[in-house]
């Protein structure tokens, strides 16, 4: 085991955690834009049942598209890592679950104290409405993601990568070393392609041209 495999699993453990933020966070944005623009609530008690089915449908979307493509970086890059060689991919495996263990406790953590903060001020304070409140809010949309989507879902990465990359050394260490080597590297190009596309793919200035195209086709010319 050398610094290089423990450097790789550290590396993928935190860029797990900024991409299940992004994803979340991107659908977050887009469902209040559609709240923004669509839901009025003058002389209403409650939104229509048909515009709450669309913002559970937003956010389902986003979160598909952006766990489809962190499920498909585990994937290649297990596959890659066990490829190159067995004790790398040994090394590895200590490293995510290191790390992984140590940013789970982190963001668990932080996610929970952002969360509780804003609590102790619309409850306790009673400063609801205040610029306390505003910025306590601004921070659990950081919390949120942190303590109920990035912590909670390190430990299937590791326990997915864990198993399946066993398997996987399995059949590399049966193959030629040159073969082998090749094919880590296709692997690994192909877990790139999906790593830029969970960050690139899934910003919010994209997303919003994208979805405000439709919309101004469909909008009614003006005189």
């Amino acid at each position: 085991m050398c610094s290089s495999d423990l450097i790789t699993g550290g590396a993928v453990i935190f860029w797990f955690a900024g991409a299940t933020t992004q994803a979340v966070s991107t659908g977050a944005y887009r469902a209040v834009e559609f709240i923004k623009a669509n839901i009025k609530l003058e002389g209403a008690t409650k939104a229509s049942i048909t515009d709450s089915k669309k913002v559970v449908e937003i956010c389902t979307q986003y979160a598909q598209r952006g766990m489809l493509n962190i499920f498909l970086v585990i994937f290649f890059s297990t596959l890659a890592f066990a490829f190159v060689e067995p004790f790398f991919f040994i090394g590895y495996l200590i490293s995510i679950a290191l790390f992984g263990l140590y940013q789970a406790i982190f963001m668990a953590n932080a996610g929970g104290a952002w969360d509780n903060a804003k609590k102790v001020i619309e409850v306790e304070l009673k400063e609801k409405g205040t610029e306390l409140h505003a910025a306590s809010v601004v921070g659990d949309t950081v919390g949120d993601p942190f303590k109920d989507t990035s912590s909670v879902a390190m430990n299937p990465v590791i326990k997915f990568t864990t198993l399946f990359g066993l398997l996987a050394v399995e059949l590399a260490v049966t193959l030629d070393p040159g073969l082998s080597r090749i094919l880590a590297g296709v692997f690994f190009a192909l877990s790139m392609i999906f790593v830029y596309r969970s960050f690139y793919g899934m910003r919010i200035r994209n997303e919003a041209a994208v979805d405000a195209a439709p919309a101004a086709k469909a909008a009614p010319a003006t005189k």
